[in-house]
């Protein structure tokens, strides 16, 4: 195999490919990235659950495939001189030549027969979404994902379509995120499918700011993202969704308008005597145009205000701050409606506007009478 590229693409394709590596593996080739030069150059990392896939254009005299470590193949490119790499590989000893400049440097790799093949993914369902929109969707709701193996279902998102609209969704078992936007193509409308964190993580990174379209496929057991010259293979997780229409409350008997920027704001200073060796939740007191935030740990004491819209009769109600804060920066407009009904019962951000482009439910934390 040999072939010449330039070096800033290839290390964008090695950094891509590489996150889906495995970090420690009882088989080498797994910790490994697949060079394949054909018609320009792919790099592949594949840990069996995730794989990643990068194009690149290159210069090919010698087809052929190998298997490089990808921390010391991804080190070496990276400090390499910005000019055109050339890199050579041996079809028998599986040595890998790579200049660039006036840098050389020798390396063994692996014969690409080991490597596993990537899932086929057969074509079920399709969508279409912009790049910025797709990863806005994820950066807003990921964070409500769960990270207990114990419900293997709910450490992904939901993702539910209809004609136009996909709403994804993510909880956690003290949180619900929720966002709804407008898709550029839908095939088949009224379905439904679980996409792992992990993976949503990474086709975040991998996409742009941009209208470039992404497109998500869905097969049977596994899904396809492709977004530009990169596509991310990843298994469905199987199995009851939490049913979140029923678990979100209809009717509130408080709704305050609030700006979302003051809020965040009074949150994060009451918010600085708390810690993960000094935890407290944040005591919330919704008044006639006014909330007032308490804290207390053996770190000391902390108030603040913000104004709001309407009046919450007092209702005094206790979050963990982390949780709180999260859901408000997830929010995408200056305004939102908070919707309150007891102390015991869940909050829901939504918008102002009632378009339910997003929702947010955080349950509440129970406080003792030492933490007013």
């Amino acid at each position: 195999m040999k072939f010449t590229c330039e070096k800033t693409a290839l290390v964008a394709a090695i950094n891509t490919a590489s996150r889906a590596a495995a970090v420690k593996s009882a088989v080498p080739s797994l910790e490994g990235i697949l060079i394949e030069a054909e018609d320009g150059v792919t790099v592949t990392g594949f840990d069996l659950k995730t794989g990643i896939r990068s194009s690149i254009q290159a210069d090919v005299t010698e087809p052929g495939d190998v298997v490089i470590n990808a921390k010391i193949f991804g080190d070496i490119i990276r400090k390499l001189p910005d000019d055109v790499v050339s890199m050579t590989v041996n079809e028998s000893t599986f040595a890998c030549e790579i200049k660039c400049g006036m840098s050389e440097f020798s390396i063994m790799g692996m014969t690409a027969q080991d490597y596993p093949d990537l899932p086929t993914v057969d074509f079920q369902n399709s969508l279409e979404l912009k790049e910025r929109v797709l990863r806005d969707i994820i950066s807003r709701t990921s964070f409500a994902i769960s990270d207990n193996e114990a419900r293997p279902i709910h450490t992904g998102a939901l993702f539910e379509l209809d004609k136009e609209f996909v709403t994804v969704v993510a909880v956690d078992g003290y949180r619900l995120a929720l966002r709804k936007e407008k898709a550029e193509s839908i095939d088949v409308a009224d379905s439904s499918f679980v996409v792992p964190g992990l993976a949503l993580n990474e086709a975040e990174r991998i996409c742009g700011d941009s209208d470039d379209i992404a497109r998500i496929t869905v097969g049977t057991k596994h899904i396809m993202f492709t977004i530009g010259s990169n596509q991310l293979i990843s298994r469905r997780l199987e199995g009851d969704f939490l049913n979140y229409r029923n678990a979100v409350p209809q009717n509130a008997k408080y709704s305050l308008i609030c700006d979302r920027r003051s809020l965040i704001e009074s949150v994060e200073r009451v918010s600085l005597i708390i810690s993960d060796k000094f935890k407290s939740p944040v005591r919330c007191t919704f008044r006639d145009g006014e909330a007032e935030f308490i804290t207390s740990s053996t770190l000391g004491r902390a108030q603040d205000r913000c104004s709001i819209e309407g009046d919450g009769d007092n209702l005094e109600i206790g979050f963990n701050n982390r949780y709180l804060l999260e859901a408000l920066r997830a929010a995408p407009t200056d305004k939102v409606c908070i919707k309150l009904s007891t102390s015991v019962a869940p909050c829901v951000i939504v918008p102002t506007d009632n378009s339910r482009s997003f929702l947010y439910m955080i349950l509440p934390v129970r406080m003792r009478s030492s933490e007013a």
